[in-house]
């Protein structure tokens, strides 16, 4: 059985539809998939065990993306089932163009047009549990299991215990809590574990920051792997740490699918839809705002005060209570 997966752009979300693929791969046990998506969501999940192809879209670079939509649709072929995890028209002309029959999808006006399961999901519910319900509305025989995150790439080895620090948060500023408190939660726990810092490519300058800020401290025990990860090697180095403080990002969700027991700081997202999935060792430092959350990029109101709320003594004993327990 030959099943597309059309995967979320965003890593984090990508890493949430693990536990909707495994149960795919339990109760179509013949299945090969084949994943297109980003280039990040590709590069974390392509090794999958059942996956026999991994495909990047690329189709927004072309000079007519209807039309590179097309056209990849076609060079994929037909499959027995489409599995679309995107709610964005191209990805459901995509499954559309590809000539299958059964393609599963959430509920949209072009989804409801071109595909044979469009279905209405209830956002007030985790986004696993959102894609869960999505893939699995044609299997009759669903228990209701709720898998854990899960990815193939070996965990690093680290020499020593290592907490790992990350800072950024592609989706925008106002997710980012800030460099200096994160180097002032790192010093604190410095005397039983080295540190490392996290950073995509345009979290460097933020990475330097929290360097700079380290060794103001005194603290010579950290390495600094900002921009210097391909994303297999980002989730392997997460997987390996002992302690991982971040704010909501996709390297959130990695730290997640290892179990690496997490302080993970929220602003202006829905904690309640994106926070670590069945992570035990997990605790979220929040502030209930009465503007939040309003799922901007950056603060609309140009105060942040979701974030400067927060102190770093605060996630100080976030940390602790997390060791204790």
């Amino acid at each position: 059985m030959k099943i597309l997966i059309i995967l979320p752009n965003w890593l984090g979300d990508a890493i949430m539809t693990t536990p909707a693929i495994e149960l795919l791969s339990k109760y179509y046990p013949q299945a090969k998939f084949t994943f297109l998506g980003s280039y990040v969501s590709i590069e974390a999940l392509k090794h999958h065990p059942k996956c026999e192809r991994a495909i990047v879209d690329e189709t927004k670079k072309a000079s007519s993306r209807l039309v590179a939509t097309y056209k990849l649709a076609k060079e994929l072929g037909v499959f027995n089932m489409v599995v679309n995890f995107r709610s964005q028209i191209h990805a459901s002309l995509l499954a559309y163009f590809t000539g299958t029959v059964l393609t599963l999808s959430r509920s949209s006006w072009h989804a409801t047009t071109l595909l044979s399961h469009p279905k209405k999901i209830s956002t007030s519910q985790h986004l696993v549990l959102q894609y869960i319900e999505l893939s699995m509305q044609n299997t009759d025989s669903y228990q209701g299991e709720t898998p854990p995150l899960q990815l193939y790439i070996p965990q690093h080895n680290y020499n020593k215990p290592t907490l790992g620090i990350n800072a950024g948060a592609t989706y925008g500023s106002a997710k980012r809590w800030y460099p200096e408190r994160f180097a002032a939660v790192a010093s604190n726990f410095s005397d039983k574990y080295d540190v490392v810092i996290f950073g995509g490519p345009n979290e460097v300058e933020m990475a330097a920051e929290i360097e700079e800020n380290l060794e103001k401290l005194g603290v010579t025990n950290y390495t600094n792997l900002a921009g210097k990860t391909s994303v297999e090697e980002l989730c392997s180095h997460v997987g390996g740490c002992s302690l991982f403080i971040t704010n909501d990002s996709g390297p959130m969700h990695i730290a997640a699918a290892y179990q690496v027991p997490t302080v993970a700081i929220f602003g202006p997202t829905k904690h309640t839809e994106t926070s670590q999935w069945m992570n035990k060792k997990s605790i979220i430092v929040r502030h209930e705002m009465e503007c939040s959350p309003c799922m901007k990029r950056e603060c609309p109101l140009k105060h942040h005060e979701c974030m400067t709320s927060i102190t770093a003594l605060e996630v100080i004993e976030a940390v602790k209570k997390l060791l204790q327990d």
